[in-house]
């Protein structure tokens, strides 16, 4: 049943980032159209400015859901009702906290963004961004149950519904305005309908917690929960720094405009990013789940299952970005819009990196592992902008990246290691060096492969063949690389059996139908 949840709710979580990738690049390309890449650029900066604000969250969404676990298995709908409450008033305090924090900072605005030619008022454009933020923390809570009821897919798919109308909605009316106040309201009107109906959904699905507004979290549960919490912040911070800076930086010491430029980069790397790691928030739940359990060797095996997929994944993506993304965004928005290839060199290698800490992740969370290595992420946070600052002033935009690539290193060596692989699994800092090497080199030599075959290899000169072709080559050979170097291992074994399994189960209930 794990297994089948983790399935569902992974093909339904691609779906919907499919989609949303899909409508928002024909948004993105209207946008640049009608309001230009001084707005471009200013949209981004406020996307990292306020999710730094997010940072106020402090984690207590995932603490809730990691606590959700055990009355769910147990059916104990008391103590779901006491936690659902205890997130709900927590988080309409979190939201008056943003909204507060976001205000402060209207003085300083100016500081980040510089000199721009926009007509409206910078300040007004803000505080609707940061409404929209702050909407997306009310009637949110209830969702906590579908999470940890393993039903993510059901999020999702209310989700693909918000993000075609939202993108067709916002589509109609820049071509018929061409303004950006009209666009972030209609993101603040959808994100609320979005949250009210993901409310009505649960409470249809699980009547009781209808009216669980009147219970109490005990002591204990709460003591832990702001145990985790204060691990958690040290995360939240730590993350938000590392992955919410870039634009600031980039603004402050390049200009606005390169944002914008650079905007369309993150925008396709960030849809992947987000697409793959929905993917692994899917299987969350599952494999908290699995973590009751009492079987180190079990869930080591499960660990090495998902490493193998993890790394597949980000690789294929990887090879796709670099092989792909400059003849797409030159058919997309203009070859203007292209930016040194080394940056994208950089841009895939810090992609691959990122990306290969889903499944440590993963599993920490999994198991609640937040508090023990809560100094962490500020170490790495802090190297990450020390060493962004300093290099952007040598290699330029390239700079911001290898910096965080630089920071990274530290959850690497130290955080993964003995955290997870030591705390869950019992297996040495050796074993996990070599296992982590070995994905890494094997991928980088498949990128490679796959990047000189599609430089060689020539069709054609026009964008659109280029393209054709690049994905081509991209869709077999690192595929093709991997499955070679993988197909007999047990990790590769394990999900050709489960997909069996289920195509099998699958022609049964239609030879029943």
């Amino acid at each position: 049943m794990r297994s089948k949840n983790s399935i569902i709710n992974a093909i339904a979580a691609m779906v919907m980032y499919i989609v949303t990738i899909l409508a928002s690049f024909l948004t993105q390309k209207i946008f640049i159209r009608t309001l230009g890449n001084e707005y471009l650029g200013l949209n981004g900066l406020f996307n990292n400015i306020l999710s730094m604000l997010a940072v106020v969250e402090l984690g207590f969404g995932t603490a809730v859901i990691y606590n959700l676990y055990k009355p769910i298995a147990d059916k104990d709908e008391k103590k779901i009702n006491a936690l659902i409450n205890f997130y709900r008033k927590t988080y309409n305090i979190i939201a008056i906290v943003i909204f507060a924090l976001g205000i402060c900072i209207l003085p300083f605005l100016e500081y980040f963004v510089g000199e721009v030619s926009i007509k409206e008022n910078i300040n007004f454009l803000f505080i609707l961004a940061l409404i929209d933020i702050v909407a997306s923390y009310l009637l949110t809570y209830k969702r906590s149950v579908l999470y940890a009821n393993q039903k993510t897919y059901i999020v999702n798919i209310v989700h693909i519904g918000y993000t075609i109308l939202v993108n067709i909605l916002e589509i109609i009316f820049l071509l018929e305005t061409k303004n950006y106040v009209t666009y972030l309201v209609i993101k603040i009107i959808f994100r609320i309908l979005e949250n009210i109906i993901i409310t009505i959904i649960a409470n249809k699905m699980y009547p009781f917690i209808k009216n669980g507004k009147k219970e109490k979290l005990d002591k204990e549960t709460k003591t832990e929960i702001m145990k985790k919490v204060k691990g958690l912040l040290f995360h939240k911070i730590g993350g938000t720094v590392v992955f919410s800076t870039d634009n600031i930086i980039i603004s402050k010491f390049l200009g606005v405009v390169t944002v914008g430029l650079y905007s369309n980069y993150y925008m396709i790397i960030n849809a992947i990013t987000s697409l793959l790691g929905q993917v692994f928030s899917s299987i969350v739940a599952s494999i908290g789940n699995l973590l009751l359990e009492d079987n180190k060797e079990k869930h080591y095996k499960i660990y090495k299952n998902f490493l193998l997929v993890n790394s597949w994944l980000y690789m294929f993506c990887g090879a796709c970005l670099l092989c792909l993304i400059e003849p797409f965004i030159s058919l997309w928005i203009g070859e203007w819009y292209i930016l040194e290839y080394g940056v994208l060199v950089v841009l895939v290698i810090n992609f691959y990196i990122q990306g290969m800490r889903k499944t440590c992740s993963t599993f920490k969370e999994a198991a609640g592992i937040f508090y023990e290595d809560r100094y962490v992420p500020i170490f790495e946070a802090i190297l990450n902008v020390v060493a962004s600052i300093m290099l952007i002033n040598k290699f330029g935009l390239m700079g911001v990246f290898i910096g965080t690539i630089i920071s990274t290193a530290v959850i690497y060596l130290y955080s993964f290691p003995k955290f997870v692989y030591k705390k869950l699994f019992n297996r040495s800092y050796i074993q996990y060096l070599v296992e982590i090497l070995k994905y890494f080199i094997i991928t980088f030599v498949t990128i490679f492969i796959t990047a000189y075959l599609t430089n060689v290899i020539d069709i054609g000169k026009s964008n659109f063949t280029e393209l054709i072709k690049n994905m081509i080559i991209c869709i077999i050979v690192p595929n093709l690389i991997y499955f070679i170097i993988f197909c007999r291992t047990d990790e590769f074994k394990y999900f050709k059996e489960i997909f069996t399994r289920l195509i099998k189960e699958r022609k049964k209930d239609e030879e029943i139908g």
